[in-house]
């Protein structure tokens, strides 16, 4: 079975009991919940529905199901055995407070085995495991009861917390989970008496292919308290897995999803290596969807991952003797296997061709005489800055040349690089304002913040902001979005920004603490290293109430009928996932 019927089956079969289909988020996790969160990604189907699984109520109802893109870099060294990679799709069906185990476990169940609907996985293939209980809950009975309706209880083990009670931190619901495993081995392995033993090696032949968490307790304070007052379902079952197990084969870079790159690189290697090529093809797979979702390599936060796995996989192209149009091919390769899924890869593959080659000629170059310095015995930081190799691609080289890196004497000299950048980083985001004397760019800064509020109102919270850029001619700002906009929604944006001027709303300031701002909702950068002050400028009468509020540090206007008359004058592609948006202000 291809992976896009899995998607689809999967899609029908929850729709058909009552299901709404949600869209994928975007890989990246928006700015708003990266502060509260520290993630830089969505690694997890259920870390976009997390405001809605603490009790608010989603817009669609109570029975939600969607493939989720995700991206997980814990799991690095991994990547090129039977299961791992970096970006994933994970497929998920949610119960907001409505069914609870006995559905989820039947459904479950039914969609891995049956052939019409489901997957039509052989259910004497199947293992299970449930919470064998501890000081926190007790044993999950229930569930194992449940489970004996569709397989025989000699399948069914009970594990301890560490694999079967999942929890969002030391706050927060929490419950146990119930994991389903499928034996990929050619004869089978028949009942298996350790579950512990067998279960949590892959080289055995047993691969995970859903959970089902149960959340319906709450914890405060690293310990449980009690029960939810709604019971909610969280299910994930990774797509590559699935596609493992219904395509007969026992790791998932032999499925549809990797085989045409794989193959791809194969027919042009000169100095074949499987588990080179499987790195590649899955760093260039993550590395296209990155960029789609708008990050560039960089030396901080997404940028550096993005930059990282690129680089990894221009290390191993060259020990493949691949030649450098590779990468952009794989992209390639790699967008029109999503074209129908996600139809944006596609859209923007130029886009993405153009960053892949870009880093490639930036790294290729120095790439050779890095390694050939390294193996003079140039220290780690020198290769960092010098080079250009990440701390990770520097310990991976030195592991297999037998080399030790001193990563303290790495660490120290990193920070002393930091310090002496930081010099003048507190200009770092005041709003690009390139005169800040100049009545006029003030009057653009100010109207730079209606417009993000706006974009925000007609484009909805996926907007972050990338950037901006001010003279006394014009604004410039970009942000984050997947598609051009239509007429309509740059209307509707001139609109807005041009009635919030109209109603000469007041422009005030406030400075609180740091803990005190960011509860207000204040808009501001993610990963910006604030002070223990922050000035947040809003406008409106109130704070609470105000159309705009933002972390800033000025200056503005007094009031927005002293902006003029806003027009947009161009919107356009930055990069892939990435819009930028001209706009002047009438003389006044």
């Amino acid at each position: 079975m291809k992976s896009e019927e899995i998607r689809s089956r999967f899609l029908k079969f929850f729709e058909n009991r009552g299901h709404k289909v949600i869209p994928s988020a975007s890989l990246i996790t928006s700015d708003e919940k990266g502060v509260t969160n520290q993630t830089l990604f969505n690694s997890a189907g259920m870390q976009p529905l997390i405001p809605y699984l603490l009790g608010e109520p989603h817009p669609l109802g109570k029975r939600l199901v969607n493939v989720q893109k995700c991206l997980r870099t814990t799991d690095i060294d991994d990547v090129g055995d039977k299961t791992h990679a970096t970006f994933f799709e994970m497929l998920g069906n949610w119960s907001l407070g409505d069914y609870f185990k006995e559905e989820a476990i039947k459904w479950s169940f039914e969609f891995l085995t049956d052939k019409k609907e489901g997957l039509g996985l052989k259910k004497e293939r199947l293992y299970v495991t449930v919470f064998e209980g501890d000081s926190n809950a007790p044993k999950d009975t229930e569930a194992f009861e449940i489970w004996r309706k569709y397989i025989p209880e000699n399948r069914i083990y009970y594990m301890s917390a560490k694999s079967n009670w999942w929890e969002a931190g030391d706050n927060g619901p929490c419950g146990p989970d119930s994991e389903m495993f499928y034996d990929v081995t050619e004869k089978g392995l028949g009942d298996l008496d350790k579950a512990g033993y067998i279960l949590a090696d892959e080289k055995r032949g047993v691969v995970e292919v859903w959970n089902d968490v149960f959340m319906q307790y709450e914890k405060k304070d690293g310990k449980v308290i009690g029960k939810l007052k709604a019971n909610n379902v969280d299910t994930g079952a990774g797509l590559e897995r699935l596609a493992m197990v219904t395509q007969g084969v026992d790791n998932i870079y032999d499925t549809d999803l990797f085989k045409p790159v794989i193959e791809h690189i194969k027919l042009n290697a000169t100095s074949f290596n499987i588990r080179a090529a499987r790195i590649m093809a899955d760093h260039i797979r993550t590395a296209v969807f990155l960029i789609t979702d708008g990050v560039s390599p960089s030396n901080t936060d997404r940028g550096y991952v993005l930059r990282r796995l690129l680089r990894r996989a221009i290390r191993f192209g060259k020990q493949l003797g691949l030649e450098d149009k590779i990468y952009a091919e794989l992209a390639e390769i790699t967008a029109k296997k999503y074209q129908e899924i996600y139809s944006n890869v596609l859209e923007n593959l130029r886009i993405v061709q153009e960053e892949v080659m870009k880093e490639m000629e930036k790294f290729g170059k120095t790439l050779e005489r890095g390694i050939k310095e390294f193996g003079k015995g140039t220290d780690a930081f020198t290769l960092f800055t010098s080079y250009g190799f990440p701390l990770e691609l520097i310990t991976e080289i030195a592991k297999e040349k037998g080399i030790k890196i001193d990563v303290n004497k790495f660490n120290a000299e990193m920070k002393k690089h930091q310090d002496l950048s930081r010099v003048g980083a507190e200009q770092k985001f005041k709003g690009g304002l390139a005169d800040a004397n100049d009545p006029i760019v003030v009057r653009y800064h100010t109207a730079t913040h209606l417009l993000h509020q706006a974009l925000h109102d007609v484009l909805g919270e996926g907007v972050g902001q990338k950037g901006s850029n001010i003279t006394s001619e014009r604004l410039r700002f970009d942000f984050s979005y997947p598609t051009k906009m239509t007429d309509e929604e740059r209307k509707k944006v001139e609109d807005i920004v041009n009635e919030k001027i109209s109603e000469a709303l007041p422009v005030n300031r406030v400075i609180m603490p740091k803990s005190e701002a960011e509860k207000t909702g204040a808009r501001h950068f993610f990963g910006e290293k604030y002070g223990d002050e922050i000035s947040i400028y809003y406008i409106g009468s109130d704070l609470k109430t105000a159309y705009s509020k933002e972390f800033c540090g000025g200056p503005h206007v007094k009031n927005t009928s002293e902006l003029g008359k806003f027009k947009i004058v161009k919107e356009e592609a930055v990069s892939a996932g990435v819009r930028r948006i001209k706009a002047t202000l009438n003389n006044k």
